[in-house]
């Protein structure tokens, strides 16, 4: 059977999608390869969210036709998020490419492998509906020990700069017993860590009927004995109820993690993003839940030159900033999509200032991280060994609970005590104390004292099998 390579770019709900992907091909026979050169189907699964997300696509695209000029590849497939938008044009203009896959047609990839995918221009015109399940066929292109389950998909939310509605469709939760079953298997497969992703996670199951939805969802995988750690992502700031605070502090395995891009700080600059709210009222909310979930560790991403955007409303974002101490920060530029609505926004911001913007707030940022982690140092914390560094086998990465994955940052594991044989280390996954003796900008160093209670993945089966890293 053939040999099929993906490339995956954008945020996890993709990679979810491009595992899918995978599977269906592996159910059928197909051989997954990581190497480029290897491949007679080439499949890129794209990002649209933003310009230079839409530029990384199109270079991923051309480097892929390389290899179908040049190489032993005979197919070139892209799929995701840029083919919603722009789906005519890659066929128009990239003459290479044999198949376009939109987001709500990757059960079709098949098909598109095998020559079989009749003309879908006009799927442009619909609104993707596909939402997969626990019986889906997958493949993790995650580490052995960690993988995303994407709990819903698509978004109702109206704001102004997202273009997410158009490329995923309106909001469509899954079925609670379909993602309790989906953790439990990849708990028996040797996951140990799971993180919930969904463009709004908070609005779990509300279309399902369910009120807190995500709360009793968590309550629920709380229980599943195998796993360490549960966290999920990308909470909208005003749906983090009492209940999900309190859930999230009763159960140990629950990750005392909160991801909630709250894109700005400012009333003028929100209610343009149609965002509603303030920054007074987020610190009201971050102090709830530092209240009810001691130790809680919160991360948060902003959007700057947003059109209308004055000194004054940056300002007030650099003060919000300081004020509220955030473990971890993500800084967007603003882009000025042509089919988001604020592109028709007036007072647009030029982009040498939108730059200065950006690095001014990460600059407080990069302060306050490296303010609050040096009060780590001398302190034991638990901490999930992910393996050998990828730039020296002398030294090993580990994460906090507190630090998601590829997001945050890392701890860096200089000395396991009392371990003298590498034939003695510890799989990924498994739990261990650590004594933190230096601190930097946005990481740990530390050594390992002691091993938590034995949690190392079992043999993960053939239809888990893990291909990391997938071809990039």
């Amino acid at each position: 059977m053939p040999k099929v390579g993906f490339v995956s770019l954008g945020c996890p709900k993709n990679l979810v999608d491009s595992e899918v992907m995978m599977g269906i091909l592996a159910r059928s026979g197909y051989e997954i390869t990581p190497r480029a050169g290897d491949a007679d189907v080439l499949v890129v699964n794209t990002c649209s969210f933003i310009a230079p997300a839409q530029q990384e696509s199109v270079q991923s695209i051309l480097e892929m036709a390389e290899y179908k000029k040049f190489g032993r590849a005979q197919k070139l497939i892209v799929a995701g998020c840029m083919v919603e938008r722009y789906r005519n044009e890659i066929r128009e203009q990239i003459p290479e490419v044999d198949a376009v896959i939109g987001t709500g047609e990757i059960e079709k990839i098949l098909e598109a492998c095998e020559g079989d995918l009749h003309s879908n221009s006009s799927a442009s015109a619909q609104l993707p509906t596909y939402l997969y399940h626990d019986l889906t066929p997958r493949i993790l292109a995650t580490p052995r020990h960690t993988a995303y389950i994407k709990i819903n998909e698509g978004c109702d939310h109206p704001c102004t700069f997202c273009v997410i509605p158009q490329l995923r469709g309106k909001f469509r939760s899954r079925r609670f017993e379909s993602v309790v079953r989906e953790a439990e298997n990849l708990a028996a497969a040797g996951v140990r860590e799971i993180s919930l992703i969904g463009q709004d996670t908070t609005f779990y199951g509300e279309d399902l009927g369910l009120r807190d939805g995500l709360a009793v969802l968590l309550e629920r995988l709380a229980q599943v004995e195998d796993l360490n750690w549960v966290r999920f992502l990308y909470c909208y700031p005003n749906r983090i109820t009492p209940r999900l605070l309190d859930t999230i502090a009763a159960h140990p395995r629950l990750a005392k993690y909160l991801d909630v891009p709250l894109q700005h700080a400012s009333r003028n600059v929100l209610a343009r993003m149609k965002r509603g709210s303030n920054g007074d009222a987020f610190l009201k909310m971050l102090e709830k839940a530092r209240k009810a979930i001691p130790g809680v560790s919160i991360r948060t991403s902003f959007i700057v030159g947003f059109p209308g955007e004055t000194e004054n409303d940056f300002r007030e974002l650099c003060d919000f900033v300081r004020a509220a101490e955030f473990d971890w920060m993500g800084v967007f530029s603003y882009s000025d999509e042509d089919t988001s609505q604020s592109f028709a926004l007036d007072n647009k911001v030029n982009e040498k200032t939108i730059a200065r913007r950006r690095d001014t707030l990460m600059s407080i940022q990069k302060k306050i991280s490296a303010r609050n982690l040096k009060k780590r140092v001398g302190q034991h914390l638990q901490v999930m060994l992910e393996g050998p560094s990828k730039d020296t086998d002398l030294v090993w990465e580990a994460r906090l609970q507190g630090m998601a994955p590829d997001i945050d940052g890392k701890v860096y594991i200089t000395e396991f005590e009392g371990v003298n044989d590498a034939a003695d280390l510890p799989a990924a996954g498994t739990l261990a104390t650590i004594e933190i003796s230096e601190a930097k900008d946005y990481d740990l160093i530390g050594r390992v004292t002691d091993f938590a209670a034995p949690s190392l993945p079992r043999p993960i089966p053939p239809q888990a099998t893990s291909l990391f890293p997938i071809l990039a």
